[in-house]
């Protein structure tokens, strides 16, 4: 009953990759980062080498995951209670992004955190699209709209407090393979959504952002829908995607076109000065 660390995706993915796939929904983010690192190396994030690790029980499966890539911190999939206090004794930590009741356990050791981030991941029930629809229709992006998304993924990721390295290759990987949606107007592009990859039969959507100035008109609900149908279509069995829970407008949207509320993860790292009682 121990962790195994490596850096080695491939590996982390003999090891883990069954016990990951089993529950898609929970584990999407690891899924997804480890299938990127796979794919485009283990600098697809940073110039440090990712580290990646699983904690096997009693039984001798796997029931504990997680994946490192500086600048972001600790990623964790699905873990048992027990594999916890483990962790903590194993790893310095200090930033997680984990389940609600992990990732408390685990700044329950530290002498100060802070939560950084509530996010709440979403399942797609029935998709209910917008009604009455907003004007303008979808299409998909293409490299001749790379300069415009740039500056918006730069400017959503400087909106959910994310670094917003390695735009250009995203959005070229998403482009390229047909994973980019934008809204337009006149054609004029008002609103975008990204997806993910399908891995293990799931999507998330991902990058969901309207400008200042076209706000509040239902662009982004209708974007996000034609996405997630579109990755239906494709044959992918659920449709996921997070939220900030500090915004209700987006947590609103998402509901009302049929996604549904599945867990919470939070984002906490450990207080630059330790809080003191009283």
């Amino acid at each position: 009953m121990t962790w195994t660390f490596t850096d080695d995706v491939n590996a982390f993915l003999d090891a883990a990759g069954a016990s990951l796939a089993a529950r898609p929904a929970e584990n999407t983010l690891v899924l997804t980062v480890t299938a990127t690192l796979r794919s485009s190396g283990p600098h697809a994030y940073g110039d440090a080498a990712p580290l990646l690790g699983w904690w096997r029980g009693a039984d001798g499966e796997v029931a504990g995951t997680l994946v490192q890539t500086p600048p972001y911190p600790a990623l964790l999939g699905t873990v048992a209670p027990e594999a916890v206090a483990p962790l903590a004794a194993a790893l310095p930590l200090t930033g997680i992004n984990a389940d609600r009741a992990t990732a408390q356990a685990l700044a329950a050791n530290w002498p100060g955190h802070r939560v950084d981030q509530e996010q709440r991941l979403y399942r797609l029930g029935t998709l209910i699209p917008p009604s009455p629809a907003p004007s303008g229709r979808p299409r998909a992006a293409t490299t001749a709209d790379r300069e415009l998304l740039v500056r918006w993924h730069l400017a959503f990721a400087d909106q959910v407090g994310q670094p917003g390295t390695h735009a250009e290759r995203i959005l070229d990987e998403r482009t390229a393979s047909g994973r980019l949606t934008l809204w337009e107007v006149d054609g004029v592009p008002v609103s975008m959504a990204g997806v993910s990859p399908q891995i293990a039969g799931t999507v998330r959507v991902a990058a969901v952002y309207t400008p200042p100035e076209h706000r509040g008109r239902g662009y982004a609900a209708a974007v996000t829908a034609e996405i997630s149908r579109a990755a239906r279509e494709a044959g992918a069995q659920e449709v996921l995607l997070f939220t900030d829970l500090a915004n209700p407008t987006s947590n609103g949207v998402y509901r009302r076109i049929g996604f549904r509320a599945v867990s919470d993860r939070l984002l906490i790292s450990v207080a630059e000065e330790p809080v003191t009682p009283g």
